[in-house]
């Protein structure tokens, strides 16, 4: 009998790609983090599936935090054609909001097209290993649910239980 793990890559990889595409895309991005649980949940599924051994919650764990961690790495690169779109969207929500409000400071226009003219690699970078840290920590709670749904059931075993014959003589 095999009792050898499958390879959590695969199933790590499609997860993973799948809850980034759907994270990356706008208006679709507002369930962020339901993607990315259900990425690991999915990634989980495929693994248990072809898993010949019961897997434990670490399993589903360190599965669920590599998907979540390919899933940033594939949001961060599906955002970067989308980014202008994104904050063009932001900008002009925000002059929306302005014309509703009196409360905004003064000068905070030119503080957003500062930020957005400022979009720089370092800031990829530290974008990407946050969204890296939370994604794994996401993916980590949904590979957990998702071996518990579909991970194999350890077999029970009627242990410490000891089947002694009625005494029928007359004492």
């Amino acid at each position: 009998m095999n009792n050898q793990k499958p390879g959590m890559f695969m199933p790590a990889l499609v997860g993973g790609a799948v809850a980034g595409l759907l994270s990356g895309i706008p208006l679709l991005n507002c369930l962020c983090c339901l993607w990315i649980i259900g990425g690991a949940i999915l990634s989980a599924y495929l693994f248990s599936k072809d898993s010949p051994i019961v897997l434990s919650a670490g399993d589903g764990a360190i599965l669920g935090a590599f998907s979540g961690i390919i899933a940033a790495v594939v949001h961060s690169v599906i955002s970067i054609p989308l980014h202008a779109a994104n904050l063009a969207f932001i900008q002009g929500l925000m002059e929306r909001v302005a014309e509703y409000s009196d409360e905004f400071p003064s000068g905070w226009e030119s503080l957003i097209e500062r930020s957005i003219s400022e979009a720089s690699f370092p800031i990829f970078m530290l974008s990407l290993t946050m969204s890296a840290v939370i994604f794994a920590a996401l993916g980590a709670l949904g590979g957990i649910i998702g071996i518990s749904i579909f991970g194999k059931k350890p077999k029970q075993q009627n242990q410490g239980v000891i089947d002694v014959p009625k005494d029928t003589s007359d004492s």
